[in-house]
């Protein structure tokens, strides 16, 4: 098992950020940072390691956020920050910026390359709409691949770890950043783009789906396989304007034999299972499962075949994992297994998971 996320927020990564400091500022305190940001670490969590080392790096960097501000910037190109040694340089900026909105975006302008900005940002399209969006779009516009990610990454509505910004879950606030970016030449951004419109669908589907029929039609080189990623969620959920952009018939395909190797699995087991499916209709079959029990439905991707015609049957094998996890408990009982084709469920099998 490789090591604990918490622990890249360490005594080493403060001594990288430390370094990178005193490069730039010779006052600063680097080895009394050090221990200080160190200490009390191993009781705390990922992002509370962060925030406790951005609070010692407030303290002892110069009381006045401007000149902070742009000793972090600076510092960004003395020694190679990474994720982790410059994560807590973006949690000050986060943090104490706010009155500061020019002089905060530089700053992270400057660190995402080395350190992302896409949580730091927040606070200020929170506080300050259409002036960080302004220099939001500039950032789209640029020749670093980095900050046209941060465009996209950063205004995402429902972005990973990042605080909410209620107005970004308005039915498509940063168009005009996706539609600079969906055609990026990097597909760091464009994953980032695709990234975003699924987050867009998750609240306003019909948006995202006519989004992404304007960008078919307007054509591109990347087009379908942004396309393709960003309607995941709504595949998984069997939307039919989704399913008709990857070319699969709702409902189309009838479920004609599944098998289940076993009727009972224990914690820590795996349900094993085959599924044969018959086209109604030539074209695309788009595969998922479900696994559901009192309360609690979760879909996966079983798989996806284009069919030459109609009656071709396909036989898949799967099995699903019910090792424990940290972030969800799988409590024993009876479950079933739902097998669903174009986002219609067309069989179904009981299993009983058991205590292992």
């Amino acid at each position: 098992m490789g090591q604990p996320l918490k622990e890249m927020i360490n005594p080493a990564s403060a001594g990288v950020l430390a370094d990178g400091v005193r490069a730039v500022w010779a006052a600063f305190p680097r080895d009394r940072f050090v221990a200080e940001a160190s200490a009390g670490l191993d009781g705390l969590e990922l992002k509370d390691r962060v925030r406790h080392v951005a609070r010692t790096l407030g303290a002892a960097l110069p009381p006045g956020f401007p000149r902070a501000a742009e000793i972090l910037r600076e510092s960004a190109s003395r020694v190679r920050l990474d994720m982790w040694s410059g994560w807590p340089a973006t949690e000050y900026i986060a943090v104490h910026g706010h009155d500061h909105l020019d002089e905060a975006m530089t700053a992270l302008a400057a660190l995402t390359p080395y350190a992302t900005g896409e949580f730091a940002v927040r606070p200020y399209l929170d506080r300050h709409r259409d002036d960080a969006m302004k220099i939001m779009y500039g950032w789209a516009e640029s020749d670093d691949e980095h900050l046209r990610r941060l465009a996209s990454e950063g205004s995402r509505p429902r972005l990973p770890w990042g605080s909410r910004v209620p107005w970004l879950m308005e039915p498509g606030p940063a168009l005009p950043i996706l539609d600079r970016l969906r055609d990026d030449p990097s597909e760091y951004v464009r994953r980032s783009v695709a990234n975003h419109v699924n987050d867009i669908a998750k609240d306003h589907p019909e948006v995202a789906v006519g989004l992404l029929s304007r960008w078919r039609s307007e054509g591109g080189s990347h087009v379908e396989r942004v396309l393709r990623h960003a309607v995941r969620g709504l595949l998984r959920t069997g939307h039919p304007g989704a399913l008709e952009l990857v070319g699969a018939a709702p409902g189309g395909g009838a479920v004609r034999a599944l098998v289940l190797d076993a009727d009972r699995v224990a914690v820590g087991d795996r349900l094993r299972f085959t599924v044969t499916v018959s086209a109604d209709a030539p074209g695309p079959l788009v595969l998922k499962y479900a696994v559901r029990r009192d309360g609690s439905r979760r879909v996966f991707h079983l798989g996806e075949r284009t069919v030459a015609a109609a009656g071709r049957e396909i036989t898949v094998s799967r099995s699903h994992s019910f090792r424990p996890v940290t972030t969800r408990t799988e409590p024993p009982g009876p479950r079933v297994l739902e097998i669903v084709v174009n986002g219609a469920v067309r069989a179904s099998a009981p299993f009983t998971l058991t205590g292992s």
